[in-house]
């Protein structure tokens, strides 16, 4: 890999999301070699993938290249690789570039969808975790108008025009908002030669309620800005099976559709190489102690989503999103610089700043600690928030600007087949419609 050996002790950071960043900065001009490895070169602020995915932004808007943010930083180093394995009794790590010695190793790996184990759904369904994941929802999306404008079968029309979002937390919600948008001022512009009126968006969640780590209230509003929207929430019904063309229920409901996209549960992106007893098999977790240290190991760390840190008040583990992970990064860095030094360290206490979802335009719930509220001031609220949390000014200028110019025209301007989607089977979306 070409890392210069140095007399510091060397912090190997697998990972560039939110809690990998967050410790990479926390560790900045500190006395410690930093090398930090991603399977991409650029950090995803996952939040605004949807927007992505429903062209109203373009995907390098919402990333950074990782390189920059520690371009000036004298003992910083950045790998592209993939880590294959951990083997904790040499202090390495095996990559698709080779082998790495650690002092310190911190697995910051995040999160993939979970698709609890249907394989029939994991083929046909769309994900929506990466940004070539929201880039081939769009695709689809768009290509599935242009094939329902070829076809005169009234029933694959309807299934073209149909889309399916399973899933009621804020991914799910968020999507569907923003689908329902493109179907009201977008989508019947553009295709004129269609009834866009046959456009249907089910959000179907398993539960009785939609935004299930949120308040009551911001459940139910959430539920009547959908509907007043025009989307169709299904409560109570488990999506059991999906053969790219019928969607079968664990009711009596089903839906012909050429769209699903699943927005369900997330599991942890594990590495090889751990003992068996570290992983939570629930939701593919490794187990931390209070410092995020993995049980049964000395200098192996894990935070952010693939961290399961349990305890009387999260018997759980705690949220698999940005505050936690960014939390833990942040005190990590604090405990390694005290572990070199030989001093206590101190036990994450996770702080809950809240949390918010938006439904469209002028429509969004927020949870504070101590307030709740919905709507227009909501909404505001949640793009204020997102919008300070991008990293870059660039990319916060271009983000404002789109929602600027989205707002005033009431447009989408990147709805844009770049590469036509291809699905798991490598074939065109056309030719299996």
């Amino acid at each position: 890999m070409n890392i210069p050996q140095t007399s510091l002790p060397r912090v190997v950071i697998v990972g560039g999301g939110f809690a990998g960043l967050a410790l990479a900065k926390g560790l900045e001009n500190k006395e410690v070699q930093v090398v930090l490895l991603d399977k991409h070169n650029y950090h995803t602020f996952q939040p605004l993938l949807y927007q992505v995915a429903t062209g109203g932004l373009e995907p390098d808007s919402i990333a950074f290249p990782i390189r920059k943010l520690f371009n000036n930083l004298k003992y910083y180093h950045f790998r592209l690789a993939e880590v294959l394995e951990v083997c904790a009794d040499k202090n390495e790590i095996k990559t698709t570039i080779g082998d790495l010695a650690y002092d310190y190793l911190v697995l910051a790996t995040g999160s993939k969808t979970n698709f609890f184990g249907n394989k029939a759904i994991e083929k046909h369904a769309m994900e929506m975790k990466t940004i070539p994941q929201s880039l081939n929802i769009r695709s689809l999306v768009l290509e599935n108008f242009e094939a329902a404008l070829l076809t005169s079968n009234f029933e694959e029309r309807k299934a073209l025009m149909n889309f399916i979002i399973v899933g009621g937390g804020p991914t799910g919600v968020e999507l569907a908002g923003a689908l329902a948008e493109m179907k009201k001022g977008i989508l019947p512009k553009d295709y004129p030669d269609l009834d866009i009126r046959e456009m249907q968006i089910n959000l179907v969640q398993g539960s009785g309620k939609l935004l299930d780590a949120m308040s009551a209230d911001a459940s139910k509003k959430a539920e009547q800005f959908l509907c007043k929207l025009g989307v169709h929430v299904w409560k109570n019904i488990h999506v059991t099976n999906y053969d790219g063309n019928l969607v079968t229920t664990n009711t009596n409901k089903e839906f012909r559709a050429a769209t699903v996209i699943w927005a369900a549960g997330v599991q942890g992106e594990t590495v090889g190489g751990l003992e068996k007893q570290c992983i939570v098999e629930r939701a593919n977790r490794i187990r931390v102690d209070a410092y995020n240290r993995v049980v049964g190991y000395d200098t192996i760390f894990a935070i952010g989503d693939v961290a399961s840190m349990v305890s009387e008040e999260v018997p759980l583990g705690h949220p698999m999103m940005a505050q936690p992970a960014m939390q833990q990064g942040t005190l990590l860095a604090k405990n390694i610089v005290a572990l070199i030094k030989d001093k206590p360290l101190k036990a994450f206490q996770y702080h809950d700043k809240g949390s918010m979802a938006t439904i469209g335009r002028n429509k969004a719930v927020v949870d504070l600690p101590k307030w709740k509220f919905q709507g227009i001031f909501a909404w505001f609220v949640w793009m204020f928030v997102h919008l300070f949390s991008l990293i870059g000014f660039r990319n916060r200028a271009i983000v404002f600007l789109n929602w600027v110019y989205n707002y005033i025209r009431f447009d989408r301007e990147t709805r844009l087949i770049i590469r036509p989607f291809k699905n798991k089977n490598n074939q065109s979306f056309q030719s299996k419609a």
